[in-house]
């Protein structure tokens, strides 16, 4: 029994929901988002709500049931409030500087490191060690996200790199004489 799946997702006032085939498009003041619905959950709308059943009483329905319910309550999100991923870099000489549809990342390489925003995404640099990317699809600024962070993990020993905001690095202690 999915604990996440059981409960229906509210569709806040200014959000429009529609079921057509096999394809669930929500609109929001912030835009519109669709996905492809999966045959193993039935999704219906009902009373500004969308619930979320397994078709049958397979295990494979019950393994899809809470991830879809998820998947659509993201959709709901994305469209009213947006999802925000803030990166911090931390070392001697590491910048971003956010340039129309690039980002431009120095990070101790002989060359910068140049990268195209996907459409869809917003990135801010309100410093040179802050990157707030920003947008209505969760996999897509998350994925934006883990691509930046990619170039420089941080590292256990001095704490340089590029982490996301509250991720804590466990420090290690150097080597001993």
């Amino acid at each position: 029994m999915s604990r996440i799946g059981k409960r229906p997702v509210a569709i806040p006032s200014g959000v429009t929901a529609n079921i057509e085939g096999d394809k669930l498009s929500v609109k929001g003041p912030k835009g519109t988002l669709s996905m492809g619905l999966s045959e193993l959950v039935t999704y219906k709308l009902e009373n500004d709500e969308i619930a979320v059943t397994p078709a049958n009483d397979t295990r494979a329905a019950r393994n899809h049931w809470g991830m879809q319910r998820t998947l659509v309550s993201n959709l709901v999100e994305g469209v009213t409030e947006g999802f925000t991923k803030v990166l911090e870099i931390t070392g001697v000489g590491y910048r971003a500087q956010a340039q129309g549809k690039k980002l431009k990342l120095q990070l101790g390489y002989s060359h910068d490191v140049d990268l195209d925003v996907p459409e869809g995404i917003e990135v801010k640099t309100p410093d040179q060690t802050t990157v707030e990317i920003s947008g209505i699809d969760k996999q897509a600024v998350g994925q934006f996200a883990a691509n930046v962070r990619s170039w420089r993990k941080p590292e256990p020993y001095k704490g340089k790199g590029i982490k996301y905001r509250g991720e804590y690095i466990f420090r290690k202690e150097g080597k001993k004489k």
